[in-house]
């Protein structure tokens, strides 16, 4: 046990760093395969206080293999309590093949943390269910409703 003020103190630091990093850094751009929220349109960025307009939009494509054309839809931004969150999906047929968030705006840093842990857990559950009916992430119930109300309304714009 003699370890343990040593881990105590390595864990402390890590944190503070954290802490540090998330409060210095204003705007974190969403490269591709960069972050957890990549996918989003060049130049869109996520962070804390800002906000980006998120208009429904769709466009078709096509669906390699997905069978039919693929047919992407923007939700509109939700506001879940701690800012506000829009989900991009593409549907090609009958199947969900993409996910993204197409903006996101959160009030504080620790919020937009908790957004970043649960969206790409989110996106694999709606991959997973091909629908909106999935569960909420624990700890973040509030992004998980958000993401969920914005991703059932760009689904229903897609099946209207």
């Amino acid at each position: 046990m003699k370890r343990s003020p040593a881990f105590i103190a390595a864990g402390a630091i890590t944190g503070f760093t954290g802490v540090l990093i998330a409060h210095a850094g204003a705007r974190v751009p969403l490269a591709s395969g960069s972050h957890p929220l990549a996918g989003g349109s060049p130049g869109s960025s996520a962070s804390a206080g800002a906000s980006r307009p998120a208009a429904p939009a769709a466009h078709g494509g096509t669906g390699a293999g997905s069978g039919g054309p693929a047919h992407t839809v923007v939700g509109p931004g939700v506001n879940f309590g701690y800012g506000t969150i829009a989900v991009r999906v593409t549907v090609a047929g009958h199947r969900i093949v993409s996910v993204r968030v197409a903006s996101l705006s959160t009030l504080e840093p620790t919020s937009q943390q908790i957004s970043y842990q649960a969206i790409p857990i989110l996106r694999s559950e709606v991959l997973s269910a091909q629908s909106a009916s999935i569960n909420a992430v624990s700890g973040a119930t509030y992004t998980s409703e958000g993401y969920d109300r914005s991703l059932q309304v760009a689904l229903d714009q897609l099946h209207a």
